[in-house]
């Protein structure tokens, strides 16, 4: 994790007192269309099946979603680490085969129970 800490430290650098004009001016709204450009290029590489390409992409769309977790941490709405728990609990949550005592035969069971699961927690929020 520290290469992973590293880079949330730069980001925050970029956008801190003494940053980037650029990086401290973007918000969540002027960085849409940076965004889907990265996601866009992560999918030509896979197409492209170009490993290095894809490997720079991944670090580019990467970036978008720390600067975004920054910007919302500046806010005090959320930070890098809410989003990676975040994430982390709901694959636990939607993976019962795996972190709990389910059991799946099939790509489709497996398929069928996450569908479940994630219905179970859109109708818990609403």
């Amino acid at each position: 994790m520290q290469v992973f800490d590293e880079f949330v430290q730069t980001i925050a650098l970029l956008r801190g007192e003494n940053g980037c004009p650029w990086d401290k001016k973007q918000t969540h709204e002027s960085l849409k269309e940076c965004l889907t450009e990265e996601a866009g290029e992560v999918m030509e590489a896979i197409d492209k099946k170009d490993d290095e390409n894809l490997c720079e992409e991944l670090g580019d769309l990467l970036l978008q979603v720390v600067m975004h977790a920054q910007i919302a941490a500046e806010e005090n709405r959320f930070t890098i680490e809410d989003v990676v728990r975040g994430v982390n609990e709901k694959m636990i949550r939607r993976h019962p085969h795996v972190f709990g005592e389910a059991t799946v035969s099939s790509v489709e069971e497996g398929l069928s129970l996450w569908e479940q699961i994630k219905k179970q927690e859109k109708q818990g929020k609403g």
